[in-house]
């Protein structure tokens, strides 16, 4: 079966990013996309796939034209004589379903922009002067997304976080297929002086969190690779302030190859993680593989994948001071409820192993063309 998958942009490797060319590589799919980072993309560890990869064109590196202009080139492309089934995996490309079907959306965000985090956009990130025009962009968007959204054939989301959302926004009920990783390329190593941080270096990563909580922490190390996308105004700008706090016992590397963040987790003492309202969250898997301990907030996705007290600790109401009370209560042996088991970590970490998340996707796309031809 020839199989395409759309996905936004592939210049900034995150999760998404890696979900997409796992796809292509287990279902021996095509992937277009718009910009792409050839180098990051084989450092990752997908050298089979880039050749795969097709751009239908660069867009613009400042939102909101990024954003627009992806969404306009997805919904003009039409390979429906070329391919037997779609799959939409960068939320900026939903509007690709318009004229490819049988397809599915595996939903990463629902488009955030749009919808969750509209007031923080507009209280944020964005001068008052510009508000007005914002909401107007909002206002069309979600007409259009809305409209985009009756030509999906079958939906499908990264988890119970993110399948709520979708009942909330689009009214469509989501199977849940968990994000798939590599687990085999984890292991455990003895623990060296450091703790580990992955995120893209966005606001909602709340990497600032981090910096003021080791501040105070002056014994601690902390590595955060935190990839950005350099030239735009929203990465640059955080960049820059997370620049302007970091103490010197935090290190930040704004790229490492995939081997080298295999090694980075093996050898930490645990992950710290701070995003806010995370749909999923890869890292945590990526740790746990790892035999790690996982520091995160209580909300998003963590609640699903991070058994509380075993293979991490959730933080309830996370801010910079219960960040640190409680790295420094795992240092000192004084969290009596707090019984890590390296042995259920791995064991947790099976459970969204890439083979479990192949069979699934197959079902699905089995199930949703059946359904497709009966029509």
């Amino acid at each position: 079966m020839r199989i395409a998958i759309f996905h936004s942009f592939m210049d900034n490797i995150g999760g998404a990013e890696i979900v997409t060319m796992t796809l292509a590589r287990e279902l021996n799919a095509d992937i277009y996309t718009t910009n792409l980072n050839a180098q990051h993309i084989i450092e990752m560890g997908f050298e089979d796939v880039f050749p795969r990869i097709h751009s239908i064109g660069k867009v613009p590196i400042q939102a909101p034209f990024r954003h627009q202009t992806a969404f306009f080139r997805f919904w003009r492309l039409n390979l429906k004589k070329q391919y037997d089934f779609f799959i939409i995996s960068g939320d900026w490309a939903m509007s690709g379903a318009v004229h490819n079907s049988p397809n599915i959306w595996y939903v990463h965000s629902p488009l955030h922009e749009l919808w969750a985090f509209v007031d923080k956009i507009k209280k944020n990130f964005i001068p008052k002067w510009q508000v007005p025009l914002y909401e107007f962009w909002v206002k069309c968007n979600r007409k259009l997304t809305l409209s985009y959204a009756k030509h999906i054939d079958g939906w499908v989301c990264n988890s119970e976080n993110t399948k709520q959302r979708i009942l909330k926004y689009y009214k469509k009920d989501a199977t849940i297929i968990f994000p798939p990783t590599y687990t085999s390329k984890y292991s455990p190593r003895p623990n060296e002086d450091y703790w580990i941080s992955v995120n893209r270096l966005i606001a909602n990563k709340r990497i600032d969190m981090q910096l003021k909580a080791f501040a105070k922490l002056p014994n601690q190390k902390l590595i955060i690779v935190g990839s950005y996308e350099k030239g735009a105004r929203q990465f640059e700008s955080y960049k820059k302030y997370l620049e302007s706090i970091k103490p010197e016992n935090v290190e930040i590397r704004h790229w490492v190859p995939q081997d080298e963040l295999i090694n980075l987790y093996s050898k930490s003492k645990g992950l710290i993680i701070t995003s806010e309202l995370e749909d999923f969250g890869m890292t945590a898997i990526e740790a746990m593989a790892s035999g790690k301990i996982v520091i995160a907030p209580n909300e998003g996705g963590y609640k699903e994948t991070i058994l509380n007290g075993k293979t991490g600790i959730l933080i309830n109401d996370m801010n910079e001071d219960r960040l640190r009370d409680t790295i420094l209560a795992l240092e000192n042996n004084s969290l009596p409820q707090f019984a890590y088991s390296e042995k259920e970590s791995l064991m947790r970490a099976q459970k969204y192993d890439v083979a479990v998340f192949t069979k699934h996707i197959r079902d699905k796309i089995s199930s949703v063309k059946d359904t497709y031809k009966q029509r």
